[in-house]
């Protein structure tokens, strides 16, 4: 019987040490998988933001970007109010709805986050986009509205 004895603490001390390299392993791919999802809403509202944008350019004479992110909210050029957004998002990555913004000339031309992490995604963008490839930072991922502009602008002229 003595022979025995603390056999059963070295499997308790085993099954804890198994348990604790399995909850390890399971935080780790929930946080990619949390941060390839905050990645994925990043470009979806980037997106969304470049659009608005670019419609807020091309919608009214002259064509001219807003100087505030609220006038894609409320477009009041005309006479009847026009919506280029429904409303100013939240940073998927900084989680506030402060944006790094592109001004130039007193007006917004882009937005980008503000967040200084390196991001998982460096390749395999969409073509809007293919400028991400090899960023440092998200900050580096910059959503310019000025060459979507200029090529719907195009297409509407012909």
């Amino acid at each position: 019987m003595r022979r025995h004895s603390g056999f059963a603490y070295l499997f308790l001390l085993f099954f804890v040490a198994l348990l604790a390299i399995t909850a390890l392993a399971m935080g780790t791919v929930q946080y990619y998988e949390k941060t390839r999802s905050d990645e994925a809403e990043l470009l979806r509202i980037g997106a969304e933001f470049r659009a608005a944008l670019a419609s807020y350019h091309n919608g009214i004479e002259p064509h001219e970007f807003p100087a505030s992110l609220d006038q894609l909210l409320t477009d009041q050029r005309s006479p009847s109010t026009r919506r280029h957004l429904r409303k100013i998002y939240f940073d998927p990555i900084t989680r506030t709805q402060e944006w790094g913004l592109v001004i130039e000339n007193g007006r917004i031309v882009g937005i980008h986050s503000l967040s200084e992490r390196e991001p998982l995604k460096i390749s395999g963008f969409d073509p809007d986009d293919a400028g991400f490839e090899g960023a440092k930072h998200y900050s580096d991922w910059v959503f310019r509205a000025d060459q979507l502009a200029d090529v719907t602008a195009g297409q509407q002229n012909q």
